[in-house]
């Protein structure tokens, strides 16, 4: 592994060393961590829940059809408003109900759910439009009830979806709450919760999906490579999961060569320099297996040399989905502490600038492992980052209980041209035998944070092979990877090459399952990097498959 406890810039330490000094409350911010997301109450079976003057100003119902027979208070209600307002049960309504908490009843339907193509999303989106209204409303206490549900293994959790679904509907920028103030923004307090569903692991998972929100939403300025490591700091400090960072320039082009290249125009703008986040959790008692996790974290990408031009520059402050989501587990796991596992994590927080100093297509770099990496265009910035990373967490994979290494990254514009708004897997041959995209992919599906998996195959290879001896590698093409055949599935054998898990492949002496994952598709909703909300992909479905379900 690698990485210097705290800082190694001399005196300068934490958030201070890499932000505009002369700005005060720039500084301060990026050492507080941002506000919590709102309480979560259970009130299964507790009919007090349901009264006028009870704890909770509004009900939101999420149903499939509007009606609630074992709560006859409720149905009274809906029976009534169906029969004066047509749109009952087809979008979303409030109802005025004298009888029900804050007087005001929200429907919010699921849509159908019983055909081939229906999945459990349809629970966390009616959610979230339905605790949005009641916010909007003026509601700072909802109780939410699900009804309706399938009885099928596919939905097994909708409930808890429904409750994670209107957390994120609640979440909004953190720009925005630190400018307006959070209870302004987000004035919801509390949500009640009328089911059976584990809020502690809910909560955890919500918690590690917000930060990983904040991390990826925030504009590049406020979210610079030191800010993400403040942020870390300040989120994991006196926590079971340990912070470290390589930030000094020396060793990060020593350590971390290819990164240091795709940073190199951004060392001569101090508040823009690189660095690289360590996190590590060890759990008390044995150690059974071993996470190991690599994120890229681009806080801006102009595309270097190879420049975004024609507008395709905006929403790249979104290039640190990977990173983000990575940090997101983390908070996962500094929550419930689970036994057995240990997690060892790298954050690649850098800057793809342009500038008289910026890196250039057809440089040869030799990598951490080794290995020297010709650059075919510097817009194919993230593998470069993640390579270095992975090349260190395999060397702590050597020797480790039962090791699973995963790099996250918003990687291809191939991933959202292929699959849409879905996160993609693609594993090695260790990692295929031990089925770990299958299960990842299945516990998405089911918590409605859904995979497709793809397979890497000898054409990936064969497109990165050297062209003369002169090099070892060949970073990618010439084009946008939307224009290349096999455009998310290559970059998994560069990588696999460049950090040399190539060599702990299926038929070696120590071989180490290694899973790629593409959320250059899931990371933003609609597609809408600039504008669209951050989906936290893929912190719930690897949460659910790797640390466990409640």
């Amino acid at each position: 592994g690698s990485g210097a406890s705290g800082s190694s810039r001399g005196d300068k330490t934490g958030a201070a060393a890499n932000c505009d000094c002369r700005n005060s409350s720039r500084a301060e911010r990026m050492r507080r961590t941002p506000q919590p997301m709102v309480k979560l109450r259970s009130v299964v079976s507790d009919p007090k829940a349901l009264a006028s003057k009870g704890p909770f100003d509004a009900l939101v119902l999420v149903c499939v059809e509007p009606r609630c027979p074992d709560l006859e208070r409720v149905d009274a209600v809906l029976s009534h408003g169906a029969s004066v307002d047509a749109r009952v049960g087809k979008e979303v309504v409030l109802l005025v109900a004298e009888q029900l908490p804050g007087g005001r009843l929200v429907v919010a339907p699921t849509g159908p759910v019983h055909r081939d193509h229906d999945d459990v999303r349809a629970f966390a989106e009616a959610a979230s439009r339905g605790v949005r209204r009641a916010r909007d409303a003026g509601a700072k206490r909802p109780l939410l009830v699900v009804r309706g549900a399938p009885a099928t293994p596919a939905f097994a959790q909708a409930e808890a979806v429904a409750v994670l679904g209107a957390l994120a509907g609640l979440w909004e920028p953190l720009e925005a709450r630190e400018a307006l103030g959070a209870a302004q923004v987000e004035p919801v307090q509390e949500l009640g919760v009328f089911g059976n569903v584990d809020l502690a692991w809910v909560g955890a998972v919500e918690s590690g999906r917000r930060l990983a929100r904040d991390l990826c939403g925030t504009e590049p300025e406020r979210m610079s490579p030191m800010a993400i490591a403040a942020l870390c700091q300040a989120t994991f400090a006196k926590s079971a999961v340990k912070v470290s960072l390589v930030d000094q320039r020396a060793k990060l082009e020593k350590q971390y060569p290819l990164l240091s290249a795709v940073a190199r125009a951004s060392f001569a703008v101090e508040r823009h320099q690189p660095c690289v986040v360590r996190l590590e959790y060890k759990p008390t008692g044995k150690i059974e297996r071993t996470l190991l996790l690599a994120g890229k974290g681009l806080v801006y990408d102009t595309g270097g040399a190879d420049v975004k031009a024609g507008g395709h520059m905006a929403g790249m402050s979104r290039d640190k989905g990977g990173a983000a989501a990575v940090a997101g587990l983390l908070e996962v796991v500094r929550q419930l502490k689970p036994k057995g596992v240990r997690v060892i994590a790298e954050l690649g927080c850098v800057r793809n600038s342009v500038g008289p100093d910026m890196f250039v297509t057809d440089e040869i770099i030799k990598s951490h492992a080794g290995v020297r990496v010709r650059i075919g265009n510097t817009d194919a910035e993230g593998r470069l980052v993640l390579a270095d990373l992975l090349s260190h967490l395999r060397e702590d994979a050597i020797g480790a209980p039962a090791p699973q290494v995963f790099s996250i990254a918003t990687l291809t514009g191939h991933a959202g041209r292929a699959m849409g708004p879905y996160s993609i897997a693609i594993e090695n041959g260790p990692a295929r035998g031990a089925g770990l995209a299958a299960r990842i992919a299945e516990r998405g599906e089911c918590w409605g944070d859904p995979f497709e998996v793809s397979r890497l195959r000898r054409e990936d290879y064969e497109f990165v092979r050297p062209r003369s001896r002169a090099d070892d590698l060949l970073s990618c093409n010439n084009l946008p990877s939307t224009m290349t055949a096999r455009g998310h599935q290559f970059p998994m054998a560069f990588l696999a090459i460049a950090s040399g898990l190539e060599q702990h492949g299926g038929g070696s002496k120590a071989p180490v399952p290694f899973t790629h994952l593409d959320i250059g598709g899931s990371a933003a909703e609609g597609g809408d990097w600039q504008h669209g909300r951050p989906t936290a992909a893929p912190v719930l479905a690897l949460a659910a498959a790797l640390l466990g379900e409640s």
